[in-house]
């Protein structure tokens, strides 16, 4: 194995031998590791269970304006390990420079750069410096599914509309401070089942859904794009229905997941969901459809004048000598959901390793990308407190 000096490489490489899979082993193991390595640096911390067995995380270093406060938010429960792996998935194997491992990249080595960060600070706190803001980390449960671990924090006051909010999610390099929004529809068409022979005795709920996703599709394509944020999407997930071939079926039920850009927002989306009911209703005569939002995210643009983009940016070309790119985040992260709920427009994405490497077999982070993370949020903690 090659040797890396680094407290996020090998915190990285601990994280990820700590399995933390949503749904699986969820964040108990984890959250109590990180409670005893923060609990070792003499600040406050605290455990907050958010569902039966799983815990938020919070330490914070007090400074003399504690709103805002810096927030370094990370998750710490990762995806299912899936099949495909050449590797060990909680082996944390550092292979030509790069650390292999479910969460390798989402989000355990952004997680160990937070936290090596957080403790150099606590360090220079505990020197007799004295922080201008202070400084807080979060740990949080259930990003891959439900996000209601940040919904948590929010109620919980961890974090407000001032605050300065970063995540580590894997940015490839860039600063990402927009995100398309998410709404989730659950679509439901009722029929009248009949003998496949007599199809005009019945109504078709499959066909009719066919209609009403023929015409969702259609009107999604045809919604404006955004500079920043591309193009309003829309993907029908899941679909059931039916009974038998031979049977007109009486029931149908789609999911659907919309990432939707200025200007179409939730609302746009209902108006065209609804408008692909009344179409599909005249097309199959005797089905009723009705739906319900089962997911409703904003979306979140770029705002210039971010004290937190300001400083990320400078800090981030400071080290690494380059101009650093600002774009937006393809996913939903616990920092849009800050940023949508709180109308806070500090809150933004920094992390080691590609999205695009997220969630699949042999997932990996370069160990170049942890030791430029951690000198770029270590390096924003000390502009900001300091």
């Amino acid at each position: 194995m090659e040797n890396h000096r680094s407290d996020a490489t090998l915190l990285t490489q601990n994280l990820i031998r700590i399995d933390s899979t949503d749904p699986g082993a969820y964040e108990k193991n984890i959250a109590e590791y990180i409670f005893s390595r923060l609990s070792s640096l003499s600040v406050p911390v605290i455990k907050k269970e958010v569902l039966p067995g799983r815990y938020n995380i919070m330490a914070k270093i007090k400074g003399e304006i504690d709103d805002p406060a810096l927030v370094y938010i990370c998750h710490m429960d990762t995806v299912t390990i899936g099949e495909g792996w050449t590797t060990d998935p909680l082996g944390a194997e550092v292979i030509n420079g790069r650390i292999y491992g479910r969460g390798a990249c989402d989000m355990k080595s952004g997680l160990a750069c937070a936290l090596s960060a957080f403790s150099a600070m606590a360090e220079e706190a505990a020197s007799g410096k004295i922080p201008r803001h202070s400084f807080v980390f979060i740990g949080t449960v259930d990003e891959e599914d439900f996000m209601r671990g940040v919904e948590d924090v929010i109620k919980e006051g961890w974090v407000t509309e001032k605050s300065f909010v970063l995540d580590t999610e894997p940015t490839n390099g860039q600063i990402q401070v927009a995100h398309k929004g998410r709404t989730w529809f659950e679509v439901t068409v009722t029929g009248v089942t009949a003998h496949a022979s007599t199809p005009w005795k019945g109504a078709d709920a499959i066909a009719a859904m066919a209609e009403i996703i023929s015409s969702i599709r259609r009107r999604i394509g045809e919604c404006p794009s955004h500079e920043d944020l591309g193009i309003s999407t829309v993907t029908f997930g899941q679909i059931e229905g039916g009974y038998r071939p031979y049977v007109v079926p009486d029931q149908c039920r789609v999911w659907i997941d919309m990432r939707l850009v200025p200007p179409t927002d939730t609302a746009a989306a209902i108006s065209i969901v609804e408008q692909a009911i009344r179409e599909a209703a005249i097309a199959v005569p005797g089905i009723t459809s009705s739906y319900e939002i089962t997911g409703d995210r904003p979306f979140i643009e770029k705002d210039e004048s971010s004290y937190l983009l300001k400083a990320l940016k400078a800090a981030a070309e400071e080290t690494t000598g380059k101009t650093v790119p600002v774009s937006y985040f393809p996913g939903y992260t616990d920092t849009a959901v800050i940023a949508g709920k709180l109308h806070n427009p500090n809150c933004m994405s920094y992390g080691p390793g590609d999205l695009e490497l997220a969630h699949k077999p042999d997932e990996f982070v370069p160990c170049e990308d942890i030791l430029r993370c951690e000198e770029v949020l270590t390096r924003l903690a000390r502009s900001i407190l300091f």
